[in-house]
């Protein structure tokens, strides 16, 4: 018996549920001033918004003498859950005659990230952060894959 009031109760959420649905879907088709949506392709370069929070892929910030922060730790490597960073340096010698390790290519492969950000968090220097930029579509592999320190960067003196 107990079964019978479930199967007519069912029944009745389901309908209840699908009148609220269609009730939303009414408001929204005679009130058509209220837009939901945005047009994306007709409305790329004007009215496009984006949030501020938005993670759209990690960027390298250079300055106007094309210097950056990172100092070839490879924290944010270690930190990527995924391998899509390749921290790639070598050691010099400085004129003091110490060891230091300087930073070659920052190797970012964009079809890889998950876009998390643990790269960001782990980053001692801050010398990455996450851009708003969502457009990554193309027809070729190589554009995935992206060196986002500049030719000739160099790392940022610590008394600037």
């Amino acid at each position: 018996m107990r079964s019978i009031y479930k199967y007519f109760y069912d029944i009745f959420h389901g309908f209840y549920s699908l009148w609220t649905g269609m009730m939303t879907t009414g408001y929204y088709l005679v009130h058509p001033k209220k837009i939901l949506t945005q047009e994306y392709p007709d409305n790329r370069g004007t009215t496009l918004y984006i949030a501020e929070r938005f993670h759209g892929e990690v960027v390298m910030p250079h300055d106007e003498n094309n210097e950056h922060r990172c100092t070839a730790c490879s924290l944010c490597q270690m930190s990527c859950p995924n391998g899509s960073i390749e921290v790639k340096s070598e050691m010099i010698e400085t004129p003091e005659g110490k060891k230091k390790k300087v930073l070659k290519q920052w190797i970012y492969h964009i079809d890889l990230c998950t876009f998390c950000g643990s790269c960001i968090d782990a980053c001692p220097s801050d010398a990455i952060r996450m851009s708003n930029e969502f457009e990554h579509a193309s027809y070729t592999k190589d554009a995935f894959l992206k060196v986002l320190n500049k030719p000739g960067s160099k790392l940022k003196s610590k008394e600037k």
